[in-house]
């Protein structure tokens, strides 16, 4: 079983559009909702690919029964965690080229025993998990130190566990020892505090956030693929290219894929050759749709290892 916990859920609304510009008109071509977070995003792709998951987030509101409503037809298992508030809704708009902008709202403010019960809920999974997911930005009333935490709570339990977020949390997560931190390129400028330009600027970002704590690190590149740190090793996995008509999901994907891999065969490597096919995939398919290991495997023969160093 692969936990994943997603604190702060959202209904995702995407609207796809003719173009985006500047101060000037959009015409709405589509509009669709479906249950958000990348915890849950995660766990679909994760049972898709053939393994078992489960989904835990807290849920309230009108908008957490729509949440649960839009999760009625999955196949991995969800516990949503009762809050008083309603999770929020976050809007993403996107355009024919590729473009896309993304509205997050900050959440619903959890009280602190919402909190306990969800750290509770997660504690009493960890018995039959391998993997914990800890997925996505931190809500209102949550201290930044939650998912060290857990980090350390999931080392007691001997589940290894992957850490996916951003600012103060990702800071005090790194430090508490994950067995893997995946950042992407702008969650690592924000922690290391500059601007990564060049392949050297990647290739060092790695190493340096692997030195923070964590037992290995991949830096999520989008469309480049990803920098793997490990060990004494740095390799760059480098995507193939395709036409890129939703980038939405891409990164939740590559993590997911990245996860099952390494539950299944423990290599790395291969996890992390898996986790770019399974997100370039995704991004090559319209709105909010992530990839099959089936639409993954097309592509990940062709996803190419460099060994830096």
């Amino acid at each position: 079983m692969i936990v994943t916990l997603t604190l702060n859920p959202a209904i995702d609304r995407t609207y796809s559009v003719d173009r985006l510009a500047f101060e000037d008109r959009a015409r709405i071509d589509a509009t669709h909702e479906n249950a958000g977070g990348r915890g849950v995003h995660a766990a679909r792709v994760i049972q898709s690919f053939g393994g078992k998951a489960l989904a835990i987030f807290p849920s309230g509101g009108d908008s957490g029964k729509c949440l649960q409503e839009y999760l009625q037809d999955r196949e991995f298992e969800v516990l949503p965690v009762p809050i008083r508030e309603p999770i929020r809704t976050n809007i993403t708009i996107t355009d024919k080229q590729g473009l896309t902008v993304s509205l997050n709202e900050a959440g619903p403010h959890l009280q602190r025993g919402e909190i306990q019960r969800v750290e509770k809920a997660v504690q009493k999974h960890l018995a039959g998990a391998s993997w914990l997911l800890l997925c996505g930005s931190l809500p209102p009333g949550v201290e930044s130190s939650f998912y060290a935490r857990l980090i350390e709570m999931a080392r007691r339990a001997k589940v290894k566990t992957l850490l996916d977020t951003d600012g103060p949390a990702l800071r005090e997560g790194v430090e508490a020892g994950p067995t893997v931190a995946t950042p992407n390129q702008q969650e690592a400028e924000r922690l290391l505090g500059r601007v990564l330009l060049t392949r050297n600027h990647l290739i060092e970002a790695a190493a340096s956030i692997r030195g923070m704590g964590p037992e290995t690190v991949v830096l999520s590149l989008g469309s480049r693929g990803a920098m793997g740190a490990f060990e004494k090793t740095i390799i760059e996995v480098v995507a193939p290219r395709v036409d890129v008509l939703s980038a939405i999901g891409a990164g939740d994907a590559q993590r997911a894929a990245f996860a099952w891999s390494m539950e299944r065969d423990n290599d790395f490597t291969l996890a992390l050759r898996w986790g770019v096919a399974a997100g370039t995939a995704s991004a090559a398919l319209p709105g909010l749709r992530l990839a099959s290991k089936a639409e993954a495997e097309k592509l990940f023969r062709d996803v190419e290892v460099r060994r830096i160093g």
